[in-house]
């Protein structure tokens, strides 16, 4: 018996439609009290037993008969080895992606900077790489070879001085494509540990785990809840919520096209979003009819069915304008522009994580191979945050440098200021390098 798909249907004309929007886009990362105490428990364990409770955590959450933390480190040389053996075209696959994705991210590199004023004073900002960054990624069968490249990479192109990954291995599970990601990548060491355990290790350092200065890469609620825990003591890349996916389409495009776009983030897990967009209340029904056909043939289905029918929409507008007003009201972390012309409606996206354009542009291309990040700001965070990116592993130091004359000047000026915030230590401070005998007392 075919189960018909229930997704919801909107229409930006009614009254309470911006009230509809707020309750299907509600949600909450947050874990609750039992979730929380067990990682502040596993953080604390940590940080007072290093790779002792690092083994004894592997050991119960992941069933991995580690007696030594030597067991649960690769070298290189099981990196190179699992190049060999993966299949020609997963290889072929995984350096063409790999080239794509660094030769876009070199591109975004940012370089010092200095200008020279008039009386000599100098100014501007030095670029410094991170030292060490890590690498959290899933283990097990849910396993993303894609999301090495997209961590690893952009940290290699800014410079950072070692890259660390963690990634658990279940029951002795190891995912061989991850493996050949971390290889292609550069990835200088892997620890097969996991879970909130891996980010305390790499946020306070173990024994054998080095400190990292920034943890990056996609987890579940406990890996999430520890980033939150130990962010402050290192930097984090973000909280992420649950994929999405917003496809602005003009009703043009095939139906089973969009209804096959809005699977590929439905099939994520049962708190994914895809929204559909279009002022043809037509072609929202085509589509409608497209998901129903080929709801059957997904081998994920059912968590397909549950994304789509719990969080997913078809959303009727009264024109492209008013797309482009939902599209920034919700902004997406996918956003396809499925319309005869995207380019002319790229100046009235103001949020959004990543946009594609064009009929033929799929959200599946920018995850694995087309070249900008897929690690991506979700839950309208759009409206604040940007994709990783190199500028990420990168930090900013400014440069000043003042002449004799420049430090006289700006001195009066620093000296009335702070007079006036009463830091007469600060004022004299400057005062002191004031020409002409007009220094303070």
């Amino acid at each position: 018996m075919t189960v018909s798909t229930a997704i919801a249907r909107l229409n930006a004309a009614d009254p309470d439609f911006a009230r509809h929007l707020d309750h299907l886009l509600s949600w909450e990362s947050v874990s609750d009290e039992a979730v929380n105490q067990r990682v502040l428990d596993i953080i604390k364990a940590v940080r007072e037993r290093g790779d002792a409770a690092l083994v004894e955590f592997t050991q119960r959450f992941d069933g991995v008969p580690a007696t030594r933390i030597s067991e649960l480190i690769l070298g290189r040389e099981r990196l190179e080895l699992a190049l060999t053996r993966i299949t020609p075209a997963q290889r072929d696959a995984l350096e063409l992606a790999a080239n794509r994705v660094r030769s876009y991210h070199e591109r975004q590199k940012q370089d010092s900077w200095q200008y020279t004023e008039a009386d000599g004073t100098v100014l501007g900002q030095k670029v410094t790489p991170l030292d060490r960054a890590g690498l959290y990624v899933p283990g097990g069968k849910a396993s993303y070879p894609s999301s090495v490249l997209m961590n690893a990479i952009p940290a290699k192109v800014a410079g950072v001085g070692e890259v660390v990954m963690v990634v658990p291995t279940p029951r002795g599970e190891i995912n061989e494509l991850v493996l050949a990601a971390a290889c292609i990548a550069g990835v200088d060491r892997v620890f097969t540990v996991g879970g909130a355990q891996a980010v305390a290790a790499l946020a306070y350092g173990t024994e054998s785990v080095p400190q990292v200065d920034k943890i990056v890469g996609p987890g579940n609620i406990y890996v999430a809840t520890a980033k939150r825990h130990v962010f402050g003591q290192v930097g984090i890349d973000m909280i992420a919520g649950p994929s999405e996916i917003l496809v602005v389409c003009d009703g043009q495009t095939d139906p089973d096209w969009i209804a096959m776009d809005l699977f590929s983030q439905a099939e994520h897990d049962e708190d994914a979003q895809a929204i559909l967009v279009s002022p043809d209340a037509e072609f929202l029904d085509r589509v409608a009819a497209s998901i129903d056909k080929l709801m059957p043939t997904m081998e994920r289905a059912e968590i397909i069915r549950t994304s789509i029918n719990g969080r997913g929409a078809l959303i009727q507008v009264r024109d492209l304008q008013q797309a482009m007003d939902v599209v920034n009201r919700i902004a997406p972390e996918h956003l396809e522009l499925s319309v005869a012309d995207p380019q002319a409606w790229l100046p009235h996206i103001r949020h959004a994580g990543a946009i594609f354009m064009g009929r033929h542009t799929s959200e599946a291309l920018g995850d694995y191979c087309a070249g900008p990040n897929h690690v991506l700001p979700t839950s309208g965070t759009a409206r604040f945050s940007s994709p990783l990116g190199v500028y990420d592993f990168q930090k900013r130091s400014s440069i000043i440098f003042c002449s004799e004359q420049g430090a006289s000047e700006l001195g009066q000026t620093a000296s009335v200021l702070a007079r006036g915030e009463s830091l007469t230590a600060h004022a004299r401070s400057a005062e002191y390098r004031i020409l002409n005998d007009k220094k303070g007392n």
